[in-house]
């Protein structure tokens, strides 16, 4: 009965998941059409290369290659951290209780209802030669250019656009925590910032972390936001997903399907690294256990505030 109920969901992502998985990492394993060199003929198939896409990407490629890799890591390094301390700062604004507080609630959360195509396009325009950046700094500024500045514009934008998603998934956390708490709290003599470190931050971990995870993975393949707003082949935003786009818009279909497995091993490494240094924090406890080990965490967050 457990795998007939499961099946509709395995089948699914077979076709979704494994199947483009397996076929890329086929046609990883080819080259593109073209000129033979040992025979001089056109090749009207793709030659079986084994391996050669990817020595080439740690070869001939290299330079390219880690300078897309070097930016991936960047942007989801810096634009998580900050979406991390902006999406609680703004959870704690939307759980306050205060007269217009759906308001609120709905002006935070249009940024991340808001296409990335859309919101690319936005931007653009605000960094523009004349646009509202320029004349708050006032400064002229060649935002959507080569330079840090370019890196600068699009971890604005995505920031933007993306930290309310980590605001409502720790808002959900936060409606979780029972009053009682910060009431004993609040008797025991807590100040706001003692409440804050040892019974928000504890309690709303496995929310926060899990927004954190969903967050890093999709920063990772990052690719419609730097190419929208500063554009294709700029080695200052140029992404593994723009790489292995590139790729495949100038028909080197067996090197672009190269670099999207390594990014591909790449997000792979980085869920199991986070999952296996995090564990039941993001995959979540079953039944009584995880009731026992909430409770076993007020307590211990009440004992250290009264401390």
């Amino acid at each position: 009965m457990a795998a007939l109920l499961v099946s509709p969901t395995l089948l699914v992502l077979t076709v979704v998941v494994l199947y483009p998985t397996i076929m890329a990492l086929r046609e990883s394993l080819y080259g593109a059409k073209g000129l033979d060199p040992e025979t001089g003929f056109i090749s009207e198939t793709e030659p079986f290369v084994g391996l050669q896409n990817y020595a080439d990407i740690f070869g001939e490629a290299g330079d390219r290659f880690w300078n897309a890799f070097w930016n991936t890591t960047f942007f989801t390094v810096v634009t998580v951290g900050l979406e991390t301390l902006i999406g609680v700062a703004m959870a704690l604004i939307m759980h306050k209780a205060f007269q217009g507080r759906a308001l609120i609630r709905a002006s935070i959360l249009i940024p991340w209802a808001v296409p990335t195509a859309i919101s690319g396009l936005l931007w653009r325009w605000i960094f523009n030669s004349d646009g509202i950046a320029n004349a708050l700094v006032g400064r002229q500024i060649l935002w959507t250019t080569e330079g840090f500045h370019a890196k600068v514009a699009v971890i604005i934008a995505e920031v933007w656009k993306t930290a309310p998603f980590i605001g409502l998934l720790v808002l959900a956390g936060l409606q979780v925590i029972g009053k009682e708490v910060y009431e004993a709290a609040r008797m025991d003599g807590a100040s706001p910032q003692r409440q804050f470190w040892h019974i928000t931050l504890p309690l709303v971990k496995p929310a926060l972390l899990v927004a954190v995870l969903f967050r890093c993975l999709d920063a990772l393949r990052m690719f419609d936001l730097p190419y929208l707003l500063v554009g294709a082949q700029k080695s200052s935003v140029e992404t593994l997903s723009m790489l292995a786009q590139n790729e495949a818009s100038n028909v080197r279909f067996g090197p672009a399907a190269a670099y999207a497995v390594v990014l591909f091993v790449y997000v792979l490494l980085i869920a199991l690294g986070f999952v296996r240094l995090l564990g039941a924090d993001v995959v979540g406890d079953a039944g009584g256990s995880g009731r026992k080990k909430r409770r076993r965490a007020s307590k211990r967050s009440r004992v250290e505030v009264s401390a």
